[in-house]
């Protein structure tokens, strides 16, 4: 079974953790897609991916604020973040995203609502099928951070009461679109 074989899989562990999935066809319809459901100040990290399909111009086409300055400084709650994602995990719904550069950790934890692309042919059956990725991402003597995100940010240790965007993000939309990056390596 191909990578993209794991997608219903995927969806729907996604969904049963409370994340938003749509199947997107272009970098355009992404624009639209975050511009309807957002407003204020989005972080959009520089990556490989994301330079290569002129994601923070097209989302400044469909009417997106996209934060340009330095994002420590984006104030104190952004409304959006959009990422892309290295791979996927089918039997869990999870994104896996290298984030090393602080950019992209601070677009996947501070905002209300975080939206994160995925190519359907990097979706992966499960951990052990994500074994030989993980080692690859953790080449070389330098620390490297790893984000696995499951579902919308959620906490039950107030009062043992579940607690949704306590400690990150309220909304999680996985975005899938076909030809993106089918490297498991860029993000």
């Amino acid at each position: 079974m191909s990578n993209s074989g794991y997608l219903k899989t995927f969806i729907e562990a996604s969904r049963r953790v409370g994340a938003e999935v749509v199947e997107l066809e272009s970098v355009d319809a992404i624009a639209e897609y975050v511009a309807s459901r957002s407003s204020g100040t989005t972080l959009v990290p520089d990556t490989a991916v994301s330079i290569r399909h002129s994601l923070k111009s097209a989302l400044q086409e469909a009417g997106v604020d996209v934060f340009t300055g330095n994002f420590r400084q984006a104030g104190q709650v952004p409304a959006a973040g959009v990422t892309f994602c290295n791979f996927g995990m089918a039997d869990t719904g999870t994104v896996v995203l290298e984030s090393t550069d602080e950019n992209i950790r601070l677009a996947t934890t501070l905002p209300e609502v975080h939206f994160v692309i995925i190519d359907p042919e990097t979706i992966l059956a499960d951990n052990l099928a994500a074994v030989a990725p993980m080692t690859q991402l953790n080449q070389g003597s330098e620390p490297r951070f790893i984000a696995y995100i499951t579902g919308p940010s959620r906490t039950a240790d107030i009062e043992r009461v579940l607690t949704i965007g306590c400690h990150g993000p309220r909304e999680l939309h996985i975005l899938i679109v076909e030809s993106v990056s089918e490297d498991i390596m860029e993000m």
